[in-house]
């Protein structure tokens, strides 16, 4: 059987380890990566290897040339011109592949039995069997669900954390048939898991998927290279080692000289002729490459260290990653992850902080300390982007470095010259983190339009009137005063795509910052007529002479926020008698325990001055409460369903828009007008997205505080929602109250349980596998739906945080208090059992360490 090794890989995420070096040919235990896979094919008597090549291509032929001294017999297809992609780049040697083959990735680290894989894909008659295998966390890999049979029934490529329906993964090795190429076509670039699978389902053609038992690593980013080696040391993985085993668990070259007083710990590897100087401390999990040089009274804590590297006299090194003929100067600290590119210098006493990396040839001087920080946020996170927009700790995690760079990443994904509008909410911290972001987008040659401190809404109304490319808003997150979320808007007004948010991440990771030359740094300006262009906007879809002739008294508090700077004028222009609390600005955001008691301060309010009803707005002019005549608050799920029916009454058969969470009052409601639901994933914009792409829709809301009317613009607007309900309250000459009555009764509860990062991805696969299929609904998370009536049960993992949030919905409430117990439990007792199975692994790590 031949062998198809994909080592085309440039491993970006990998930088700067691969700046100079295509990833498959980059060391784990002194042995590139590929040379582990082609060790492993010869296990399985598989010799006859077609290598596929893109990425400095040279590297790799110069090490393997024709095979024979690896024992494999090896030929070459490099993709010269441009990558043709994983399945393309197959189907330009489809002339060589006669017979069945496999496809394995030069890029991760396996013990795989390919044989019984083999045995497998030809008894089940397969066209196309994939190498699956279960992880604790699938959120970086192409998920696979297949039947009982092990029969492929779905793919979903990359999840996001709410669409993890199962745990086992695509592992990049199949094993096809050759006429599943002829589905492919000729010199284009297709992929896979993108493009052929989902044919192949599609077709109906037999496609399997072989579980496959063993050791299986994805050498993706620099966390799981540096754990990919420390499996190794430990054994947890089979490989074929390159010195001999001295004593156990310790690996040592030939001619290396080791001082009697240095003192080794192990598991250990040592390379060929390395020196190892007097009173070294090495310990267990060290890797050393060949040609290493270390000084007398070094300090080695678990460091990875290439050929040829020079380590000083007293340097202290603590988990990083040392490149090929790096010198590390005496007394200089590397710290935990940091990463020192090839050919550099660590002068003395220099320090380098955890997770910083070090491009190739760089020039460290003597005594500096280098801590910028180029991984953001937490080590687990290795993304910018979370549910909504870029967030994190307030001057902490978001710092004015940090959106100087995060501005420039933006900028260098638009073309120069091109214009974004700036806002933000009335902050001190919001002004600080805007200016940094200004800083990054101007030094990339992108124009500012800066409208200041702006309510939300109306930055995404101007965003689509004035012909940009984008805008970025910048506020206190709406749900933690600690936090600071920096939201980016398409030219729309709706928040970017997730293939935008890549792009984004993809150059502020890598680097890839466009930098001008001073006559084409960019300017900024500030727009005038932005409220005159809302409150035409505004004006436009609200029948004007209902509120004027309203009679209505309402009272608004604006929380001290930028939204009150703005709709007192617009409702003073329709004639409607508003009384405003709290419209001041204040320069630091009100807490929860505040925003509570301002809330029951307006209910008094409202009550005293015999007010039609209150609302309290926040989150910058995006969400709100109302609070009926009697000062009672209408929040939440009954807001939503208050409103739904306000507007399908005055719009009977119109669509509302609502996430999987929602109430199914919803339902209830549009029944009765005629209307129609859709449900989306649970983020804003996935809503937003669905209410610009059915012309039908008159309104989508949150589920919460938050409401979309998509003929104004594609965001959230509280301002324009207690215009739009004084309309309706007129015309349809009822009261909150009233509205209150005819609301459908629903029970509708929510609770949230811990669950670990490595756990979520095989909950969901539980939940998936213990329920029949047609009771399933996967839009996000796992819904759990009595298809008699409007019974279900919601399982949704949080996209930020080690939680999964329970929610259960009935007429019921009886039924809703004891699903949510027996869900609760099941979540519980997966979770615990789950954490037991691993607690093995767990310790034999913090060992090591």
């Amino acid at each position: 059987m031949r062998a198809v090794l994909m080592a085309g890989g440039s491993g970006t995420r990998l930088r700067p380890l691969t700046c100079d070096f295509p990833k498959p040919m980059v060391p784990i235990l002194n042995r590139p990566i590929a040379e582990h896979i082609i060790n492993l094919l010869k296990r399985h008597q598989i010799t006859e290897v077609i290598a596929t090549l893109h990425y400095l291509p040279d590297v790799f032929r110069d090490y393997f040339q024709d095979g024979s001294d690896f024992g494999v017999q090896m030929t070459y297809a490099v993709e010269e011109d441009q990558p043709l992609g994983t399945a393309g780049c197959v189907k330009n040697i489809a002339d060589f592949l006669d017979q069945t083959f496999l496809v394995i990735s030069g890029d991760s680290v396996t013990d795989f039995d390919l044989t019984a894989a083999i045995e497998f894909h030809k008894r089940k008659g397969s066209k196309a069997t994939l190498v699956l295998t279960r992880v604790p966390n699938p959120i970086e890999f192409g998920v696979v669900i297949t039947d009982e049979d092990y029969r492929i029934t779905r793919f979903l490529e990359k999840p996001s954390t709410s669409e993890i329906f199962s745990d086992t993964v695509n592992t990049g090795t199949y094993i096809l048939e050759p006429s599943v190429l002829d589905y492919l076509p000729e010199n284009q670039e297709c992929d896979f898991s993108k493009d052929l699978f989902p044919l192949l389902l599609a077709k109906g053609e037999p496609m399997y998927g072989y579980i496959a038992q063993g050791y299986w690593c994805d050498v993706g980013h620099l966390e799981a290279y540096r754990e990919s080696q420390y499996d190794g040391l430990n054994r947890k993985v089979k490989l074929d080692y390159a010195y001999a085993e001295q004593s156990p668990n310790l690996w040592i070259g030939q001619n290396t000289h080791i001082d009697p007083s240095a003192k080794i710990s192990t598991p250990c590897l040592i390379g060929n002729n390395c020196r190892i100087g007097p009173r070294v401390q090495i310990d267990a999990g060290t890797v050393i490459g060949d040609n290493v040089t270390i000084g007398a009274d070094a300090n080695l804590k678990r460091p990875i260290i290439w050929n040829g590297a020079i380590i000083g006299e007293e340097a202290n090194l603590r988990a990083c990653t040392i490149s090929r003929g790096t010198r590390v100067d005496r007394r200089a600290q590397v710290l935990e992850g940091a990463v020192v590119g090839s050919l550099s210098t660590v002068g003395e006493e220099a320090q380098i902080s955890p997770s910083v990396r070090v491009w190739p040839s760089k020039q460290i001087e003597s005594g500096a300390t280098l801590n910028i920080n180029l991984i953001w946020g937490h080590t687990a996170q290795r993304n910018l982007f979370g549910q909504r927009g870029v967030q994190g700790l307030a001057n902490i995690d978001i710092t004015p470095e940090f959106a100087v760079k995060l501005g420039a990443a933006y900028g260098s994904t638009l073309k120069p010259g091109s214009q974004v509008t700036v806002s933000r909410d009335q902050r001190s911290i919001s002004r600080m983190v805007t200016r940094s972001l200004i800083a990054g987008l101007m030094s990339v040659g992108v124009n500012i339009q800066n409208l200041d401190a702006t309510a939300i809404p109306m930055a995404r109304t101007v965003v689509s009137a004035m012909n940009v490319a984008g805008g970025i808003h910048v506020r206190v997150h709406p749900d933690r005063p600690d936090y600071i979320l920096i939201e980016f808007i398409d030219q729309q007004g709706i928040n970017i795509s997730k293939s935008k948010e890549k792009k984004i991440e993809g150059a502020y990771f890598k680097e890839d910052l466009r930098r001008v030359q001073i006559h084409e740094i960019g300017n900024v300006t500030y727009p005038i007529q932005m409220i005159d262009n809302y409150c035409t906007a505004f004006e436009k879809n609200l029948n004007v002479e209902a509120i004027r002739h309203s009679n209505s008294k309402v009272i608004i508090d604006y929380t001290y926020a930028v939204s009150g700077a703005v709709l007192p004028q617009m409702l003073a222009k329709f004639g409607c008698d508003a009384v405003v609390l709290n419209a001041s600005l204040k320069p630091s955001a009100i807490s929860s325990i505040e925003k509570e008691q301002l809330l029951t301060q307006l209910g008094h309010v409202v009550e005293a001055l015999k007010a039609s009803f209150g609302v309290q707005v926040s989150a910058n002019g995006e969400q709100l409460i109302l609070v009926d005549e009697s000062g009672i608050p209408i929040r939440g799920e009954m807001l939503t369903a208050l409103m739904v029916n306000t507007i399908l009454t005055a719009y009977p058969r119109g669509t509302v828009v609502v996430p999987i969470h929602a109430s199914s009052a919803v339902e209830q409601i549009a029944r009765r007008h005629d209307g129609k639901v859709i449900r989306t994933k649970a983020n804003p914009t996935a809503l937003m997205e669905e209410c610009q792409r059915d012309g039908n829709v008159v309104l989508g809301g949150s589920g919460e505080s938050g409401f979309i009317f998509p003929q104004l613009h594609p965001g959230f607007d509280a301002m324009f929602t207690i215009a739009k309900l004084i309309e309706m309250l007129t015309i349809q000459e009822r009261s909150l109250a009233t509205m209150r009555t005819e609301l459908p009764r629903v029970f509708h509860k929510s609770y949230t349980v811990r669950c670990p990062w490595t756990v979520k991805g095989a909950l969901m696969r539980y939940l998936v596998e213990t329920h029949p299929a047609d009771e399933l609904e996967l839009v996000d998370g796992v819904k759990i739906i009595n298809r008699q009536n409007d019974n279900w049960v919601l399982v949704l993992p949080d996209a930020s945080e080690p939680l999964v949030h329970l929610y259960a919905n009935s007429n019921d409430r009886e039924w809703v208090d004891t699903s949510l117990r027996e869900y609760r439990t099941r979540v519980q007792d997966f979770v615990e059992q789950e954490q037991e199975a691993h607690t093995p692994l767990s310790t034999q790590e913090s060992v090591l360490g």
